[in-house]
């Protein structure tokens, strides 16, 4: 419950302090004094869009403060003590907006975000404009009121919720339909690809193995003559070195036998034969294994060709080669799973379709029954807001496919006059009309609104008798909630629980708002004068204290 409010330096009002109590709260005043402008603190102060345009002419910055009670919100303080916020049996919420646009949020002296304060202000206050009844215009509003009526919302959420995810899988299969082509052209070019890499066989190192046996191959028979020639020319022939180094070192053996000191000469010698004699070995097996093989010199011609065919195509080296095709191949494998994903999608699609128009037919059964019962309580409420004849429907249109909203199109027809037939509201309620209608609607779904309500001129178009039944409907809604209404009815104003009184006055050449807390004396007279104008008769008075206590009595 909203218990006090400061406001500062917003349009007309420099400072105002008011008060207030449980039960209907009615502010009155001449048009221009202020009156809305109240409205639109308590929706700023309650989460609303600010607008540098509402602060007072002259100054930078505007501050609106409310105090609520929350001894009977345990869920709302639980919240507040999870965000880490002080959460007692009150809270104060102040905002302030400036023009340099440094806006801020308080909650109970800490700082906060202003969807915090949205989410907490929708918990607290719920206000009905002076064109809301222009809401009863959308048929979508139609819907939001019949599941209200029907305590609907939560399984309307579950079949929003139900929705998306059919929405979600509809999407992506969508997309793959989109890209179908594209991927069956990807999927042949890997297939294509992966496989001649693969056959390449290829192996890391392979190349220069390749590259060296080509050189050998290639000078096979020129080795062999050189290496032959050698052993000839060490060991082969008459004129054979080894035979001439053999002469020699035998020579030294005989000659260290004279002279100890060419002993080491004869040594070199003797390992020097030794060595050249080995050498003319391996020459001779190496030229007995040379052989000049084209075949197999073509062979590695073309592998060494098939080679360099690959890294030219896939990349400058065979290991880059064997890279990119594992690299291939796992694209590969991924398309041809996400074809197989696309059966699992299309699987879940059909599934999803089933447990949306499970909920969907669910909802759609509450509805129906609801509406039977909603129309009924309508007709009682119309009634008694001089509509004797008014008759509101409820109209279904099966949808070819579901919507968030479920499987139907929902509308209210009204016909308020015997023998004409129910049409669409926007087509045949007046003004007037409407704003009874709301007050109808608020009487039959109470439930769920915030602890504060408020009225904003909700009885435009309607007066007379119709006007006093207004404000005992309004008196009816704050017998379990605190309501807050601006009218310019003295019919409604007559059923004040606290009576606020808003007037404009003129100091020193600027306007400000004068708010006065009404004692009964001061109701009287604010009510004749709503009734008479500013001249107020006897009559006046006296019609005022009729109607206000007629109204206590009830």
């Amino acid at each position: 419950m909203l218990t006090e409010l400061s406001i500062r330096n917003v349009a007309i009002i420099d400072h105002l302090q008011l008060s207030f109590g449980p039960g209907l709260n009615l502010l009155t005043g001449e048009t221009g004094a202020g009156k809305s402008i109240i409205i639109d603190a308590l929706t700023l102060v309650c989460g609303g869009r600010a607008s540098a345009d509402l602060i007072r002419t002259g100054e930078e910055e505007a501050t609106v403060e409310a105090l609520f009670d929350l001894s009977g919100l345990p869920v709302l303080q639980a919240q507040l003590q999870e965000a880490g916020l002080e959460a007692g049996d009150e809270l104060l919420i102040k905002r302030t907006i400036n023009r340099s646009g440094r806006n801020r949020v308080y909650l109970n002296g800490s700082l906060a975000t202003l969807g915090q304060l949205a989410d907490i202000g929708r918990q607290l206050v719920t206000i009905h404009g002076q064109h809301e009844s222009q809401g009863l215009l959308r048929p979508d509003y139609h819907l939001v009121l019949l599941d209200a009526f029907a305590g609907a919302s939560e399984l309307r959420q579950r079949v929003v919720a139900a929705f998306e995810q059919w929405k979600q899988i509809t999407e992506r299969l969508a997309h793959f339909d989109e890209q179908e082509r594209d991927t069956a052209r990807r999927i042949d070019l890997l297939a294509y690809q992966v496989e001649e890499i693969a056959a390449a066989e290829l192996k890391s190192g392979e190349e220069e193995e390749l590259e060296e046996r080509q050189r050998l191959l290639a000078n096979a028979e020129r080795l062999a003559c050189i290496t032959g020639s050698a052993y000839e020319a060490l060991y082969g022939g008459d004129q054979a070195l080894l035979g001439d180094l053999k002469r020699v070192t035998a020579a030294m053996r005989e000659a260290a036998t004279v002279d100890a000191a060419l002993a080491p000469l004869h040594s070199l010698l003797d390992e020097g034969y030794l060595q050249l004699e080995d050498a003319a070995l391996q020459l001779r097996d190496y030229a007995a294994r040379i052989e000049a093989d084209p075949e197999q010199l073509k062979q590695v011609d073309d592998r060494l060709d098939l080679l360099t065919r690959l890294k030219r195509k896939y990349a400058p080296t065979v290991e880059e080669v064997m890279a990119l095709g594992a690299a291939l191949a796992t694209e590969l494998e991924e398309l041809q799973g996400r074809c197989r994903s696309r059966d699992e999608l299309q699987q879940g699609l059909a599934d999803q379709r089933t447990s949306l128009e499970r909920l969907g037919a669910e909802l759609s059964e509450k509805r129906r029954a609801a509406s039977v019962e909603l129309e009924q309580q309508l007709a009682a409420e119309t009634r008694q807001l001089a509509m004797p004849h008014a008759v509101v429907q409820v109209a279904f249109e099966p949808l070819a496919e579901p919507r968030s909203s479920g499987f139907e199109k929902v509308e209210l027809l009204f016909s308020p006059n015997p023998g004409e037939p129910p049409r669409p509201l926007a087509k045949v309620a007046s003004g007037g009309e409407l704003s009874r209608l709301m007050l109808a609607f608020k009487q039959v779904l109470p439930e769920g609104e915030a602890p504060t309500m408020v009225f904003d001129e909700v009885d435009t178009g309607v007066g007379g008798a119709v006007a006093g039944v207004v404000g005992r409907k309004l008196r009816n809604l704050a017998s379990g909630q605190q309501v807050f209404c601006v009218t310019h009815l003295p019919q409604v104003a007559a059923w004040a629980m606290q009576h606020i009184r808003v007037e404009k006055r003129i100091d020193n050449g600027r306007t400000s708002t004068l708010v006065t807390l009404l004692d009964e004396p001061g109701r009287v007279q604010e009510v004749a004068r709503m009734l008479a104008g500013e001249q107020v008769s006897d009559a006046a008075l006296q019609h005022a204290t009729e109607m206000i206590e007629q109204s206590s009595r009830v």
